[in-house]
Order: C-alpha cells, then sequence, then structure tokens
C-alpha cells in the first residue's frame, strides 16, 4: 500500500508570519529609537522610561489597528471580486468558461485541454475555481484582519519590551549604547527567525533588518541630541 504524499508549504505561514515580524521589527525599532531620541535630550531615566512605556502602548494599539483597518480593507476587496464574479456565472456562464479556458491555454495547455479543466473544475465547484486561477484568492493567502491585528499587537508589544528592559538594568550612562547594542542584537535574531520560519537566507535576512533598524535608530537618536541641544 502506497503512502500518500503529504507536503506542508511555508507559503501557508504567510499571512501571520508578515504581521508577526512586521510588528516585532516596528516594536523594536520604534520603541528603541524613541528611548535614544529621548534619552539623548533629556538624562533623566524616569523620562526616558515614560516615553517608552507610552511607546509600546500607543505602538501596540496602532499596529493592531492599522493591520486591522488594512486587512479589513483587502477582505472587502476579496469579498466584493467574489459577489461580483457569483453574478456574472449567472448571467454569463459561457463567457466565464472561456475565461477560465484562456486562463488555462496561458499556462501552457492545449486549447482542447484547457477546456476539459474548464469544463471540469466548473462542474466540481465553478466559484473556487473562478476564485482560484481568475481573481487569485486562495485559502492561506485570505485576508484575516483579526488575526493579522492581534499577531502584530503581541509582537509589537514583545519587541518594545526588549529595549525597555535595557533601560530599567542599564547605568544613566551608557543607556543608549546598552538599549542600541541590545536592540540590534535582538533586530538580527528577529531576521534569523523571520528567514527560518519562511525558509528564506538567514544571513541576507538579519543583515537587512538588522541595517534599517540602525538606520532609524541613528537617525532619532542624532535628531535627539540636536533638539535638546537646541532646547
Amino acid at each position: 500500500m502506497v503512502r500518500p504524499h503529504v507536503e506542508s508549504h511555508l507559503i501557508a505561514r504567510i499571512g501571520w508570519l508578515r504581521a508577526a515580524i512586521l510588528g516585532a521589527n516596528d516594536g523594536i525599532v520604534s520603541t528603541a529609537s524613541l528611548i535614544m531620541g529621548v534619552a539623548s535630550a533629556s538624562p533623566g531615566t524616569s523620562e526616558v522610561l515614560v516615553a517608552g512605556v507610552a511607546g509600546l502602548v500607543a505602538g501596540a494599539m496602532s499596529m493592531a489597528a492599522g493591520e486591522y483597518v488594512s486587512v479589513s480593507t483587502q477582505a472587502d476587496t476579496e469579498k466584493a471580486d467574489l459577489a461580483r464574479e457569483r453574478v456574472e456565472l449567472q448571467t454569463q456562464p459561457e463567457a466565464e468558461l472561456d475565461e477560465l479556458t484562456q486562463i488555462y491555454v496561458a499556462r501552457g495547455l492545449t486549447h482542447d485541454l484547457a477546456r476539459q479543466v474548464a469544463v471540469q473544475l466548473s462542474a466540481n465547484n465553478v466559484v473556487d475555481a473562478h476564485a482560484r486561477d481568475e481573481l487569485g484568492i486562495v485559502e492561506h493567502l485570505e485576508a484575516r484582519p483579526i488575526q493579522a491585528a492581534l499577531t502584530s499587537a503581541a509582537t509589537f508589544g514583545v519587541g518594545a519590551a526588549l529595549p525597555l528592559l535595557m533601560v530599567i538594568l542599564s547605568p544613566a550612562r551608557i543607556l543608549i549604547y546598552s538599549v542600541a547594542i541590545a536592540s540590534l542584537i535582538s533586530l538580527a535574531l528577529l531576521g534569523a527567525i523571520g528567514a527560518r520560519a519562511g525558509g528564506a537566507s538567514v544571513l541576507k535576512a538579519s543583515a537587512r533588518v538588522t541595517f534599517w533598524g540602525a538606520f532609524a535608530m541613528a537617525l532619532t537618536a542624532g535628531i535627539g541630541a540636536i533638539v535638546g541641544t537646541a532646547v
């Protein structure tokens, strides 16, 4: 007896993985940048800590709201397209069958075979066939607003907690350096974890995330120092 060949593709993770990496990256970079900017302008640890906590809460809520709104827009667009497709399938079934046939011809099938495939798939589930092959809507890439919002908010909080921890543990005189080093290490690890989960190059992903994180933190710290000096 031959056992069925079962595959688990990494693309199925893309929905929550994108939101998780975005949230954690933003949590580390934005909170560390805020802390370094405030610390450059004001040496008081309590002020820096308050600013960091406020940044964590505001950032997590902003990420959740932003992800929910943006992914909801995607979901609404998908639903609208599917609704229009259902109407067209009811009113113009032959035209829709021709359209599906041409899609398969464009992918390399002969016209006769493409027609057979279109007819058979339409008989099985015509809406799914058009959703998948005409609109590009597939189950594992379907918009999930709540999942994206919760994932982003949670990972933002985890990411933001890392630089905040350094504010509590580090002496004031080396606070900026401690936050910067810890944040860069965290970004490198985040890039590696994301690449590992997504099957990409660990070195390339870590370098990319770390570089842009360092750039953002350096720019914010510089602006904070200039403003602090001017004030």
